[in-house]
């Protein structure tokens, strides 16, 4: 706590504050010591502060939660990401999270790709970066979503920069056991057929059930999770029933699945930015005719089943999934979230249901104790939620100021 003779580091004043739980805003100020909140509301006091950030009438929110982001998705193509040198991935992935960091993202959940060496270096400072929580490649059977090879190519399976391909239960299990040595904070599978992948039909689900079941004891005796990729109804209750916990896009879910979700507690993280931004731009960018095929399948069924999903209990966190240039459309991503739960249900997926769903109770909220990633927006972004995605920003990381 400050004191007379420990000022706080920073106390942000004349602002609106959501504190990322409750539809209400409230009027006062935010004192930060130590890279946490100390203080929020009316009566706070704000002089001795060693620096003031005048919100002028703004609103504070927490800091933004991507929890589907590629750090190292570079190219909507996935060879041409895997096939490109790693120390190249990784300066670009760098680039990559400093921007996400500009845009009022605090924290990413990288679900296919990073590594311990990335995680190192935004740790030690190296690289301005939002909290960078990372799964490794995401595990795929032969033929699967992270299955790189189209077809007709007699090729080996290349790299292991965003995917990997392993099958079998004893193989998966010393993958799973290495990602969580190395300090992945979650693990991830592939379980249906994908939009950007060449061979695999979208609704088919992936792995056996004993497949699953291996990565899923593995990764919960070592207190991690698994989240899947996954879109159909098939493919979401084969996950769901081996003990998946997140449910990662979902975009031809239906009622009795979503209830299973719900029954089960299992998580759901939307991606709506990445099949906007694939259907406007996929000519553009060069996107094979399979792959905007297999997105316009999905692309409609998108916001319907984040309705089916809230609709039936299921806790709906927010992701961007965006690859290669589409980057820029995180912010869409917002947008489009709040078209269809509105702007406070989209502004709480991705700030405390988010830190919820990464057991992170500490983020994602302004409450004292909490902390002090903080975005400072120019306008009250429950009355105007576009102040989200086009206003002006100030970004504040653990108490510091960052842009």
């Amino acid at each position: 706590m400050p004191t007379p003779d420990r000022p706080a580091d920073l106390a942000v004043r004349d602002v609106r504050v959501f504190d990322g739980l409750s539809p209400e805003l409230h009027e006062g100020a935010v004192l930060v010591s130590g890279g946490r909140i100390t203080a929020v509301g009316p009566d706070v006091d704000t002089t001795g502060a060693r620096r003031v950030l005048d919100g002028a009438g703004g609103t504070l929110v927490p800091g933004l939660i991507d929890a589907h982001f590629h750090a190292y998705g570079l190219s909507l193509s996935l060879l041409e990401t895997e096939s490109l040198p790693l120390s190249y991935v990784a300066l670009a992935g760098a680039r990559r999270l400093r921007r996400a960091l500009a845009r009022g993202f605090t924290t990413v959940r990288d679900v296919a790709g990073g590594d311990a060496g990335l995680a190192r270096a935004v740790e030690r400072g190296l690289v301005p970066s939002p909290r960078y929580l990372w799964t490794g490649p995401a595990l795929s059977q032969t033929g699967g979503h992270g299955d790189v090879r189209a077809g007709h190519l007699e090729q080996a399976v290349c790299c292991t920069h965003s995917s990997e391909v392993v099958d079998g239960v004893d193989d998966l299990r010393v993958a799973v056991r290495d990602r969580l040595r190395r300090g992945a904070h979650a693990i991830k599978v592939m379980t249906s057929g994908g939009v950007t992948s060449l061979t695999d039909p979208i609704r088919v689900p992936q792995y056996s059930a004993e497949e699953l079941q291996a990565v899923v004891g593995e990764a919960t005796r070592r207190g991690a999770y698994v989240t899947a990729h996954s879109y159909s109804p098939e493919s979401i209750a084969h996950s769901v029933e081996n003990g998946i916990t997140c449910i990662e896009h979902g975009n031809l879910l239906d009622a009795p699945t979503a209830r299973l979700m719900a029954d089960r507690g299992v998580w759901m993280v939307p991606t709506l930015a990445t099949y906007d931004a694939m259907g406007r731009r996929g000519d553009e960018l060069g996107m094979p005719s399979v792959s905007q095929a297999k997105n316009q399948e999905v692309l409609d069924s998108g916001r319907r089943a984040v309705e089916l999903a809230v609709e039936a209990g299921v806790r709906v966190g927010f992701g961007t999934d965006l690859m290669g240039d589409l980057e820029e459309e995180q912010l869409t991503g917002l947008r489009l979230q709040a078209e269809v739960l509105g702007p406070f249900e989209a502004l709480r997926s991705a700030t405390s249901t988010n830190a919820d769903l990464i057991g992170r109770p500490d983020l994602g909220r302004v409450v004292e104790g909490a902390v002090a990633d903080l975005l400072l927006l120019d306008g009250d972004p429950l009355e105007d939620a576009s102040v989200l995605w086009d206003g002006a920003r100030t970004v504040v990381q653990a108490g510091l100021v960052v842009g």
